[in-house]
């Protein structure tokens, strides 16, 4: 037994495991430029492919003309909508094959040796359209004429909850918009399709959710899917689910038509005219309370512009209507939700889709509520959050950890930065910026709280399930399981889970694809909870093989062995044993499932327990604005968040980061503008993104750790809910400064700017 404890004696080993915040092993190439992206693919005998696009944003295709396209040197394949088999498939078209409904839409598309003989090619394709007249106004969908065989409504969900007729003593009303947000991820979408043996394709994209893909793909090719394989390749990190079904199944189909592997790189302006956006929206609210400000009743209409097809608008009105009232406690609840189409770009999912609408709406109804009775902002917040057990409007009972009054405080303790004038030196960082044109006496400095929640994994009976296989083999891992890591860390939480279960160091992460087991789309967090849960329970079946053999020569149970810091322990102290030398000449492997408890849809009157789990993050922001020229600069965002449980430390904090800027970008300067459904700035020029110098200054005031027993670790989503709660503090901090209302996002400068009064005499 003596040699047993000697054989570790003086061994050390790096922090690692859950809890430690190691290095993504992506981050060094990614800052230095040299991660291969799928823009960076090439095959032997590679065709580029371009799309045509219509131009109108409704219109009736009465004709395509695609011979002088053919009749190009250099190009080998046209398809339009009449080389797909599977067209009619789904609500999104491929390519429009009898009207296009929204600009940019694809129409036909070209595979030619050359990028710009392709772009060419597809210009010269001649369509003959009828213009049809536009429907953008989302209030006009209800009566206007029909975009779809399936109608304009896309969901109406009303929520009833309570007495209908209660009125309160103070009542405060208010209307609330909310414009379109590009997801404008780091690189446009981009892939490579190659032509398999067997007639069928194996694509090579930047996918989130490669089984999903591929199923869809399959569909629309007309293939059983297992001719069908999507590589995940060089996803450069998205917000949102990718969505563009179109330029998945265009680029096989190119491959197919032409017998070659074919590229496509999207510009920029394509790739604004392709995805899905954030859904703009339209919230009127009506709060009633007593007069000390607790809440008696909450009336609101929402109406979300799902643009052209159908995508995730019901899932994002269903956040919307049950977070309708924020993480607050009101008795009685009537909300009319809607999702409608229109001629306008498509709307998907996004960081906190509905959820954010919703919170920027309750919370500037709780700003006009406290100013109506003379409160403080934070305290008429105190005086109706909710905590865990309560319920929410749509009845579910919140049985995670619901810490909103405790995150808070914690956001309220932390001092105030020191204002601009008592720092000479930093003066240049008042709105207008260096030199700016602004006059210093017309800063006025506002401070504005906001809380807010979200949901994680999917909800209303969307099965969530993941797979995962752990191989261990000497003194490295594997890890086969087709979660992508699409930016928020998946591929360095399934080493740390690997790391902690079984004591190995090197764990090595396979590459994703659709042959293995589905694991699901990247979105809501979902990976951490359902992904890494199979990963771990995998780890915990092989770390069972290796233990089991070791217990029974020592005459004991696996429960009685531990392994930590690299070596195999027993209880009592006695044995001490490196996990590698355990793991000699052995090789061990194991495949598990995680799946979450089930939900159920909403009811004819918004109830039901739809969600898995909710994560609540509040937030501080301070703004200086120049009340003449409407300027604002974000000086401070403090954040409070609800983790359940910390498994990197360093990661989370990046990621909240990342979400307020995110989150600055949708309360000040993002909005993909359109005239008449037309996209009037598809460009990073025109499309006006938060750089370094409109971020600020982000402190984390706390990470509560209270674990949620039902999740995977405990542990909650991270990115999403400092994305949704930021632009309601930063508009509750410019209304603090103003004086003014402030019912729009993004807050336009004349918003901003108070009116002077007359002069006398």
């Amino acid at each position: 037994m003596t040699d047993q404890l000697d054989r570790t004696e003086g061994a050390t080993a790096p922090p690692t495991g859950l809890g430690s915040s190691p290095l993504r092993t992506d981050a060094l190439p990614k800052a230095l430029g040299i991660y291969p992206y799928a823009a960076d693919l090439w095959a032997e005998g590679l065709l580029w492919g371009s799309v045509l696009r219509s131009p109108h944003p409704h219109a009736r295709i009465l004709g395509i003309d695609t011979s002088a396209a053919l009749a190009l040197p250099g190009v080998h394949a046209v398809v339009t909508a009449a080389d797909l088999p599977g067209q009619d498939g789904g609500d999104r078209p491929v390519l429009a094959a009898e009207v296009v409904r929204h600009h940019g839409e694809p129409v036909a598309a070209v595979a030619a040796d050359h990028p710009d003989t392709a772009r060419l090619a597809a210009s010269l394709i001649l369509v003959e359209y009828q213009l049809l007249e536009p429907l953008t106004d989302p209030e006009q969908a209800f009566n206007g004429p029909a975009l779809h065989p399936n109608g304009n409504l896309l969901r109406h969900l009303p929520l009833r909850r309570g007495d209908q007729e209660a009125v309160g003593e103070v009542v405060v009303e208010g209307l609330y918009q909310v414009g379109r947000q590009d997801p404008a991820p780091i690189g446009a979408e981009a892939g490579l399709a190659v032509p398999r043996p067997d007639g069928g394709v194996e694509l090579h994209l930047s996918s989130t959710d490669p089984h999903g893909d591929r199923e869809r793909a399959a569909a629309r090719l007309g293939l059983d899917p297992d001719r069908v394989r999507l590589v995940a390749t060089g996803v450069p990190g998205a917000t949102a689910d990718r969505e563009d079904l179109s330029f998945q199944v265009v680029l096989a189909l190119l491959a197919l038509r032409s017998g070659r592997p074919v590229k496509m790189v999207l510009t920029r302006e394509e790739s604004f005219q392709a995805h899905a956006g954030r859904h703009p929206a339209l919230l009127r609210y009506r709060h009633h309370a007593d007069a000390q400000g607790k809440l008696v009743k909450v009336e609101a209409q929402i109406l979300l512009d799902g643009g052209a097809y159908a995508d995730a608008s019901a899932e994002s009105l269903a956040a919307a209507t049950a977070f309708a009232v924020g993480p607050y406690i009101c008795p009685n609840v009537s909300v009319d939700a809607w999702a409608v189409r229109t001629n306008n770009p498509p709307a998907g999912r996004m960081r906190g889709e509905g959820a954010m609408q919703s919170c920027f709406a309750h919370e500037s109804q709780l700003d006009l509520l406290a100013a109506r009775l003379g409160l403080d902002p934070l305290e008429v917040r105190r005086r109706n959050v909710m905590a865990t057990g309560d319920a929410l409007p749509t009845g579910q009972a919140v049985t995670c950890p619901a810490p909103v009054a405790e995150l808070l405080d914690a956001v309220a303790e932390v001092p105030l930065p020191a204002l601009p004038l008592d720092e000479p030196d930093t003066d240049w960082l008042l709105p207008g910026g260096p030199g700016g044109a602004g006059d210093p006496a017309a800063v006025r400095r506002g401070i504005g709280y906001a809380v807010g929640m979200v949901h994680m994994l999917g909800a209303e009976g969307t099965d969530e399930v993941s797979t995962a296989t752990v191989r261990v083999s000497g003194d490295h891992a594997t890890v086969i399981c087709a979660a992508v890591d699409a930016g928020q860390g998946f591929a360095t939480l399934a080493r740390q889970i690997v790391q902690s279960v079984l004591g190995v160091s090197e764990v090595y992460i396979a590459p994703v694809d659709s042959d293995q087991s589905i694991a699901g789309p990247s979105a809501r967090g979902r990976h951490t909870w359902v992904s890494g849960g199979a990963v771990e329970r995998a780890a915990l079946m092989v770390r069972h093989q290796l233990l089991a053999p070791i217990a029974a020569d020592f005459g004991m149970s696996v429960e009685l062995l531990s392994i930590a810091d690299g070596k195999i322990t027993s209880y009592d102290g006695v044995l001490g044993m490196p996990v590698t030398e355990a793991l000699e000449g052995k090789e061990l492997w194991a495949t598990a499932q995680c799946r979450p408890h089930p939900t159920e849809p909403l009811d004819e009157a918004g109830q039901g327990d739809a969600f898995v789990s909710i994560a609540f993050c509040a937030m501080r922001a301070v703004v200086d604005v120049d009340i003449e020229l409407g300027a604002v600069r974000v000086v401070d965002v403090t954040v409070a968040q609800d983790v359940g449980r910390a498994l990197n430390p360093g990661q989370i904090e990046d990621r909240i980061e990342a979400a307020v800027a995110q989150g600055i970008g949708t309360a000040l300067l993002e909005d993909l503008r359109t005239a008449g459904g037309v996209v009037l700035n598809p460009s990073l020029t025109g499309y006006r993104l938060p750089t370094s110098l409109d971020t600020p200054e982000v402190r984390i005031a706390k990470l509560v750790e209270e674990r949620d027993v039902v999740a995977t670790f405990g542990a909650k989503a991270v990115s999403a809910v400092p994305a949704v709660v930021a632009p309601a503090a930063v508009a509750a901090a410019v209304r603090a400064a103003t004086g003014l209302p402030v019912g729009r996002l993004p807050i336009p400068p004349q918003d901003a700017v108070v009116p002077v009064g007359p002069v006398a005499g």
